[in-house]
């Protein structure tokens, strides 16, 4: 059993770290729940700025394994396996040219809105877990993400796998939460958006590294066939 794990390992860090990076890069883009923590660090402190990135990390892995759920055995079929590996190369293109050319904060959405009026979240954790809920972009972002992670087996189609990169996942989530929480509540209300607006190009670029990778992985498949 130990031998077993051990062989796991390599498999299993890749998960991880595939997790760790796609989470990191998914939360530091300037977005409503950013914006919202920031606000709430700068009025009430760091507790319940903290409490509203753990509702939308909450709702984000909600969002994260319907995006894993049901893709165990869909690769089995070459063509089906390669239309999902140019969908997430399409995917990162268009988000990572979208971050690295954001220039101001995104609008809130109207699903975003209705919401909060029909439900009138009464504390921090249920207002990050509804402007996450309220913002499809984020389950079309992870059902590509898990696609294209499942297509190229960096993340393996059983889920062991997949829970490790859910941790990853939700760790490098909360943790952008938690410091961005943390630096806002010292800032006290002067934090700069323009520093957010230059980590979001920053994401821009790992995100249009990875769909460079992703290319090249294309291309070389398209030469062995």
């Amino acid at each position: 059993m130990l031998a077993r794990a051990m062989s796991d390992l390599p498999a299993t860090l890749l998960a991880w770290g595939v997790g760790f990076l796609t989470g990191l890069v998914s939360a530091v883009p300037v977005g409503p729940i950013n914006v919202t923590i920031i606000n709430e660090a700068a009025q009430r402190g760091f507790f319940g700025a903290f409490l509203i990135g753990v509702g939308a990390v909450s709702m984000e892995m909600i969002y994260c394994f319907i995006g894993f759920a049901g893709f165990a055995e869909l690769f089995a079929e070459r063509a089906v396996k390669a239309t999902f590996q140019l969908v997430g190369f399409i995917v990162m293109v268009y988000l990572g040219w979208k971050y690295y050319r954001a220039k101001a904060l995104p609008h809130v959405t109207r699903t975003e809105r209705s919401l909060q009026r029909r439900f009138h979240p009464r504390t921090a954790f249920m207002t990050g877990f509804l402007r996450v809920l309220g913002n499809p972009g984020v389950l079309l972002f992870w059902v590509a993400a898990s696609a294209t992670f499942t297509a190229h087996r960096w993340v393996r189609p059983d889920w062991t796998s997949k829970g490790w990169c859910l941790a990853g996942v939700a760790l490098a989530t909360l943790g952008w939460f938690a410091f961005l929480s943390w630096a806002a509540a010292r800032a006290h209300g002067r934090f700069s958006i323009e520093g957010l607006l230059r980590l979001s190009r920053i994401s821009g670029v790992c995100l249009l590294g990875v769909a460079a990778v992703l290319g090249v992985r294309i291309i070389m498949l398209l030469a062995q066939h």
